[in-house]
Parts: structure tokens; sequence; C-alpha cells
């Protein structure tokens, strides 16, 4: 029973908390998966939820969590805040896509990203579509090989972007100049 791309967010009560509505409506909340688990007791069984939740500033800034409850909705609030916590930067080229290509794993899930021209759009599915767009990529190719569970698709996710590195903190390492790194010699680029 999996509801995927519901985005929270909006109108939330109007009772004081000027602060924590501002603070909420800065982040695209996106609900990739909730789940209902039984627990076998005595007496029958006992349900609850768990939820994925995927928040983002459409920035740069991306995390992801989990939470479980008896209700759908503290589930959801739970797993809300560990996203919160749980957020990573992202350096996006011209704040659109990647630098470069990258493949990342987690347990079984398996994903590639890849960098993609301006138009393109994001062409990734489920669990994947909900991080680019809370993390404000707008070009974007994925592929998800290996396991469909939204956890390790997620976390793969998160190792893959992980890995990512900007032109100029990639010269920094090396002790190079970005236009060196890039492979755009001034000396050529002028003749």
């Amino acid at each position: 029973m999996a509801m995927a791309g519901r985005e929270r967010g909006g109108q939330r009560g109007q009772r004081g908390g000027g602060e924590r509505d501002a603070e909420a409506n800065e982040f695209l909340e996106k609900l990739v998966s909730i789940n209902r688990v039984a627990k076998v007791v005595k007496g029958g069984r006992r349900f609850g939820f768990a939820a994925i939740v995927v928040v983002g500033d459409q920035k740069g800034r991306v995390g992801h969590g989990a939470g479980k409850a008896r209700e759908v909705p503290e589930a959801i609030r739970k797993a809300t805040e560990q996203a919160k916590r749980n957020m990573v930067r992202v350096p996006l080229r011209e704040g659109r896509t990647l630098h470069h290509d990258v493949k990342g794993r987690f347990g079984a899930g398996k994903v590639i990203l890849r960098s993609a021209p301006p138009g393109t759009g994001i062409i990734a599915g489920g669990p994947m579509r909900a991080v680019f767009e809370a993390l404000g990529a707008q070009d974007v190719v994925c592929k998800s090989t290996g396991s469909g569970n939204p956890h390790n698709v997620i976390k793969a996710t998160f190792d893959a972007l992980g890995r990512t590195l900007a032109p100029r903190a990639v010269a920094s390492k090396r002790n190079k100049k970005v236009n060196e790194v890039l492979g755009r010699n001034t000396e050529y680029a002028e003749a």
C-alpha cells in the first residue's frame, strides 16, 4: 500500500506559531511511501504505519527520513523531522543539473545518475523523482537497477549525491585551476 509523491506543506493551523509556519513553508516535503505494518500480539494484530519522507529547499539541500507510529500523521511528522535533521548540500551545475555522472549503492539498491542538457526534465522513477524535485534539479536522467525497495533506492540515491563533487572542490584538492580540471585550457581557447 504505497502512496508516491504526496506533497505536504502549505497552510497549517492559524493559531500562533508564525515562525514555525515560515520554516515549514521554506521546505518542500514529499511523501515517498507509507506502509502498514502489523505486530502480532496475544490479543491479535496491532497495526502501525511506516512512512518515508524527502524534504528539500529546492536550492541544493535535501534530506530523507523514515518514521513509524500507530497513526499515519504521526509517522509522517517523525519522518519529516528526521529528514530535516539529515539534510545534505548537493552541488548543482547552473542550479539545474549534476556536474558529472555518478553511481550509488545501498544494499541491493543501485542507481545511476547522469547530468542532462537543458530542457530534459527529471527522468527518474518513484523515490528518485521525489529526491530531485525536493533538491531543485531540473534536468537529470536516472536509472535504478537492483532492488526496487524505496528505502534502498533513496539511500542509494543519497550515496550517489554524496559522491558528487563541484569542479572547484576537485581543483582545490589537486592544487589546480578550475579550467585545468574541466579541460578548458585558456591558451588554446584564445587561439
